[in-house]
């Protein structure tokens, strides 16, 4: 009896969808950075806790699930098509994501009337040549690339040996099954590390909220709200639209499916500590198989800018508003040609919205400085950009999945997410 009384007690909060629970933590987590300021730091640790234990899974997912899901395709064409697809999906959405945040800056002006003086001088690093990226897709130690984090590299290398194992037969099969069995515990270790995630969002979001005061804040309240504005609009329209026209299939379900990853990623502003959330979303939620989400989702991690590239939109506005700079149609144009090609070339390295955002300005002729001006506040917009990039990353799972004959039409269309 006592056992049942304990398990009748916590029953209730067992029975809560994951996405509302962390929905609660994020609003709890605002409160508490309201009243506490900066003493709310007091709960950073749950946050720096929770985000270790994410990143702690990147790793190891994404290196034996690309290789189960090369493995199971055991087609190399197959893998070449999915991969097109993919890549295809994201430059388009880059580019619609670019335009709204350029028509949403137009239609409201957040930068009319702005008188905020720069003075800090802003280094960003070059872009890397085509050369360079190409040269560092390939890793001369792949333990070091492993041991380093870094996607890229590991993406390869996964990639080589899948395919290296599919060539080999039944030789590579013993080796197949270890990786199958080692991707099957990272994702139930997913799942144990997001019944923490309530908590963690909760320790996040107090620190952040806690750090910004209404003093940084109101000068560019008008900028957050449209760059918060346009990433609702590019996830509700562009995506849902996608979902419903190439896929034909329910949008509400796919946004239902995605919530947990889009929470996960608004709160910890990192595209690739969500990724094991997405990959538990796509399958577990959605449907997807594990081939196609073992693939196409790491690849998204790291190459898909579609918020960076919403938020350079309004933010090159911004500033040129606020400097009462006058922008031309073609400047326009290039603004949506630059931050979509710039998007590909800065794809995986580190600062990568920064640079992007110093192409597109350098292109125009906009001064590099004035980046100064939103750099106090771009954690906040960090984390709007961010929940784009992650829902992007689910949409073209999904819908690759759906072309290839391999989403689980019964368990996206289950109505057991609420």
């Amino acid at each position: 009896m006592p056992v049942s009384t304990s398990q009748g007690a916590f029953g209730w909060w067992r029975g809560i969808a994951l996405w509302k629970k962390i929905l609660a933590g994020l609003a709890l987590g605002i409160l508490a950075g309201a009243l506490l300021g900066e003493n709310a730091s007091l709960f950073k640790p749950l946050g720096d806790i929770f985000i270790n234990a994410i990143m702690m899974l990147i790793v190891p997912l994404v290196f034996s699930t690309l290789i189960v899901g090369i493995t199971s395709m055991r087609d190399p064409q197959k893998m070449g098509r999915i991969g097109a697809r993919t890549i295809g999906l994201y430059l388009l959405t880059t580019a619609f994501a670019i335009s709204i945040g350029l028509l949403l800056s137009t239609l409201l002006q957040p930068g009319a009337g702005v008188n905020i003086s720069f003075d800090g001088s802003v280094d960003a690093s070059e872009a890397p040549t085509l050369a360079s990226i190409l040269i560092d897709l390939v890793p001369r130690n792949p333990i070091d690339a492993l041991a380093n984090g870094n996607i890229l590299q590991i993406i390869v290398f996964a990639i080589g040996l899948g395919i290296s194992l599919t060539l080999i037969g039944k030789k590579g099969e013993p080796l197949v099954v270890v990786f199958d069995s080692f991707a099957e515990a990272m994702y139930k270790l997913t799942g144990i590390v997001m019944a923490f995630a309530p908590f963690g969002v909760f320790g996040l979001i107090a620190h952040v909220s806690g750090q910004y005061g209404l003093e940084i804040l109101l000068p560019l309240a008008k900028l957050i709200g449209v760059v918060y504005l346009a990433s609702a609009l590019h996830v509700l329209v562009v995506y849902s639209g996608f979902i419903s026209l190439l896929g034909r299939l329910n949008p509400a379900r796919y946004l239902q499916g995605s919530l947990d990853a889009m929470m996960v990623a608004f709160s910890s502003a990192s595209s690739a500590g969500s990724l094991p959330v997405s990959i538990r979303c796509a399958q577990q939620n959605l449907g997807v198989s594990e081939g196609v989400s073992g693939f196409v989702l790491p690849v998204g991690a790291t190459i898909n800018m579609d918020g960076t590239a919403l938020y350079q939109g309004v933010v090159v506005l911004f500033i040129a508003q606020m400097l009462g700079i006058e922008l031309s149609l073609v400047d326009y144009g290039m603004i949506v040609a630059t931050g979509t090609l710039a998007s590909i070339g800065t794809a995986g390295v580190p600062g990568a919205g920064l640079i992007m955002l110093s192409i597109v300005m350098a292109q125009i002729g906009l001064p590099l400085e004035a980046i100064a001006v939103v750099a106090g506040i771009d954690r906040i917009l960090d984390m709007a950009r961010t929940s784009v990039n992650v829902a992007g990353d689910i949409m073209v799972t999904t819908l690759v999945g759906k072309s290839e004959g391999e989403l689980n039409l019964d368990i996206y269309n289950a109505d057991n997410k609420a």
